[in-house]
């Protein structure tokens, strides 16, 4: 896992954290600050800063566009301390003020900083799966859709659902769990959930959503390695099922990504499974 591919997740997943700085990135990718600074322009066309505050504002541009009622909390959210910080920064990004993106309610012609792609073109070799039955189960959680050019937001969704975890873990350290809907053939993209189980008899939070996976038998593919590669290990996914002989089925999802308790998101390691529903 190279250390620009880390600094990429690190990022996505804490680009709101105002204490997000060279010296953390680069103890997180296990180089020094200097080496951060120079291989992640020479890889990726941005500089580290430029980066960081291009997906600060990109983000904060979305929230404007869809109508947020407070441009103050926009700037907060994106690290600023004042309106005004936020307008200069801002405008000399996208060459208009905040306020103009809110009354337009669009995106066109911006220049988005949109995430660098995470993933590689290595190819994965699964290991076979478990196969299981499981009982229906219920989750809650905080869904939005995605197209394929903005799956690689999926981080953001997770940021917006982690402060939830901690009122959701019952009895100690709960599994999560990320749905990625049904994706019919010529689909512009899929809803995804991120959720965490839900026990009987405990009330929905306020902000969340219910979901009921549903009985039935599950193939169960361990990914390796950070998180990152998950798309690989996805292709991969479909590429061994017709070795199952088993029919999978499509009506609730399309795969479940399974999050055990010891997954760490701030590195992106730990335990994660990829689960198929198979037909009975």
């Amino acid at each position: 896992m190279s250390a620009v591919l880390k600094t990429v997740w690190f990022i996505e997943t804490r680009f709101r954290d105002n204490e997000l700085s060279l010296e953390t990135m680069a103890e997180h990718a296990g180089v020094s600050r200097s080496h951060l600074s120079r291989i992640f322009p020479v890889a990726t066309g941005h500089q580290l800063s430029s980066y960081i505050r291009g997906r600060r504002l990109t983000e904060a541009a979305r929230e404007l566009a869809d109508g947020a009622p407070d441009i103050l909390n926009v700037a907060l959210d994106a690290g600023y301390g004042s309106h005004e910080a936020f307008t200069r920064a801002f405008r000399d990004q996208f060459g208009l003020t905040p306020d103009e993106i809110r009354r337009r309610r669009s995106l066109d012609q911006l220049d988005l900083v949109e995430p660098l792609r995470m993933d590689t073109a290595e190819k994965v070799t699964l290991a076979p799966p478990v196969i299981e039955d499981r009982p229906a189960q219920r989750i809650a959680g905080l869904g939005h859709h995605f197209t394929w050019k903005t799956m690689d937001t999926i981080p953001h969704l997770w940021q917006r659902f982690g402060p939830y975890i901690p009122e959701m873990e019952y009895n100690g350290p709960l599994p999560v769990f990320g749905v990625c809907g049904p994706m019919p053939e010529g689909s512009e993209g899929f809803d995804y959930f991120a959720a965490g189980p839900l026990p009987r008899g405990k009330e929905l939070l306020p902000g969340l959503t219910e979901m009921n996976l549903p009985a039935g038998t599950y193939a169960r593919y361990t990914h390796e390695g950070h998180i990152s590669k998950i798309r690989a290990t996805c292709a991969a996914l479909f590429e061994a099922l017709p070795g199952l002989g088993r029919e999978t089925d499509h009506r609730w999802f399309s795969f479940l990504e399974y999050y055990g308790p010891d997954f760490e998101p701030s590195t992106g390691l730990g335990t994660v499974e990829v689960w198929v529903k198979l037909k009975d």
